[in-house]
Order: C-alpha cells, then sequence, then structure tokens
C-alpha cells in the first residue's frame, strides 16, 4: 500500500457519507429478490432437509476452505475481472446450480465462493491493496461475515469489520472455522430459494446475482475503510464508528 498525503476533515465526511451510501445501497438488490420471490428470509432456511441445515456449517467451512485456496491460485493465471463479469459469471453458475435443484445448488456453491473470493480480491486490489498479503487475505474472509443480501441491516452489523487475529500459524484456519457458521447462515438462504419449485434456475440466478453485488459493495466499504484510515491519518476504529452514527439514524 503506497503513502497517501493526509485528507481535510471534510474530504474524510464527504468519502465517510459515500461508504455509507454503499452500505445502505448493498442489500437492495436481495431485498427485491425476495419481494419477487414471494418469501421472508426467516423462512427460506426452513425449506432445507433437517440433515442439511444440521452439517451446513461444515459444508461452509470446507467449502470456504477450498474456495480461498481456489481464489488464491487462480490470480496467478487469471486477472481481476470487471464487477458486471464477475456478477454475469455467478448469475449464470446460480442458473446451472438452480436447474437442478438441491442437488446441484450444493454442488455449485464452492464454485460461487471461489469466484465471490476472487471479486472481493479484485476490490482490494482496486484500493491499493496487495490480495496476496495475508492481511488482506484476512480481510477478505472477514468480508464474507457481513450479513448478507437477504437480511435486514441498518449499520448495526459492521461487526466484520471489526474482527481481529493475530497473524500466526493457522490463523487463516481459525478464522475460517469463526466465519463459516455466519456464511453458513446466509448461504442456506440461497441454497433454499434454489430450491423453490419451477423456479429453481430464475431463484438461483437472482441470489448470486444479489449477492455478488452485495460482497463487491462491502467489500468497497471494508477496504474504503482502510483505505481511508491511512489518507487521513485516523483510526480505523474511529472511522467505523463514525460510519455508524451515520446509520443510525434509519433505525425505526
Amino acid at each position: 500500500m503506497t503513502e497517501f498525503a493526509t485528507l481535510s476533515p471534510a474530504e474524510v465526511e464527504t468519502e465517510l457519507d459515500r461508504l455509507a451510501a454503499r452500505y445502505r445501497a448493498a442489500g437492495g438488490a436481495g431485498v427485491h429478490l425476495l419481494n419477487l420471490l414471494g418469501s421472508k428470509a426467516e423462512g427460506l432456511l426452513d425449506r432445507l432437509p433437517p440433515s442439511l441445515r444440521e452439517g451446513l456449517d461444515d459444508a461452509t467451512e470446507r467449502a470456504l476452505a477450498i474456495a480461498m485456496k481456489a481464489a488464491h491460485e487462480t490470480r496467478k493465471t487469471v486477472p481481476d475481472q470487471a464487477e458486471w463479469v464477475n456478477t454475469a459469471v455467478t448469475t449464470a453458475m446460480g442458473a446451472a446450480g438452480g436447474f437442478g435443484g438441491l442437488p446441484t445448488a450444493f454442488v455449485e456453491l464452492p464454485a460461487t465462493v471461489t469466484v465471490l473470493l476472487r471479486a472481493i480480491q479484485g476490490v482490494a486490489a482496486e484500493h491499493g491493496f496487495d490480495p496476496a498479503s495475508e492481511s488482506v487475505q484476512f480481510d477478505c474472509v472477514r468480508v464474507l461475515a457481513a450479513a448478507g443480501p437477504l437480511s435486514s441491516d441498518d449499520g448495526s452489523d459492521l461487526g466484520f469489520i471489526t474482527l481481529r487475529l493475530t497473524l500466526t500459524g493457522g490463523t487463516m484456519q481459525r478464522l475460517i472455522a469463526m466465519v463459516a457458521p455466519r456464511l453458513a447462515a446466509v448461504l442456506g438462504q440461497k441454497l433454499a430459494a434454489q430450491t423453490v419449485p419451477l423456479l429453481g434456475a430464475l431463484a438461483g440466478a437472482g441470489t448470486n446475482y444479489a449477492y455478488t453485488r452485495y460482497y463487491q459493495e462491502i467489500a468497497h466499504v471494508h477496504f474504503g475503510l482502510r483505505k481511508l484510515a491511512i489518507e487521513a491519518d485516523i483510526p480505523e476504529a474511529d472511522l467505523i464508528e463514525r460510519l455508524r452514527q451515520r446509520m443510525r439514524p434509519r433505525l425505526g
């Protein structure tokens, strides 16, 4: 990451306003999708078989570990893509996964997570961070701990940004284990949407479209805050709290 000149207080406020707007807009596509499906987010997980719900955390942890390795390896041969390309790819994958119902949706899941991680890595690079850096790889996984596009989020859930672990041996695996249960709940909603009778392919395409847009926007917020902390020489924790304050007026 290169050094930046210190920003003025007015420029900091303007950038925080911009990041708050991105945060608010991130889940808009997911809410619209739910309206189209005529379902509520809290009811989607009930569509899944009990055995699958019980094993979703472990399955997500395995998928995330595989995706993290695959996303890192593909950087050697495949350049970062434009955000619309990432969205188009995952949308097509979601349609294919939903076409065969739950069995094909479950097979498609690790591939979708891999593309999501690559998209997040691309946003990190866009903001001047090196995706090969271990700390940036941590941040990419942490972005996936955000609430998800099918959840109502007013900014109170910014814990994914404040998650901190010491960079020691095995820490990435511990981080994945911490993130997996939260991501499992999010991806469980996606899998359940893909089981909607007669709408599996459409739901798969729609959920992947919403998820890719959401996590790319959240990545912009995350790495935008990191960059702003460097540019303005302000602790990131202070900027996060100021971002939270911008979200609170929307409560109620």
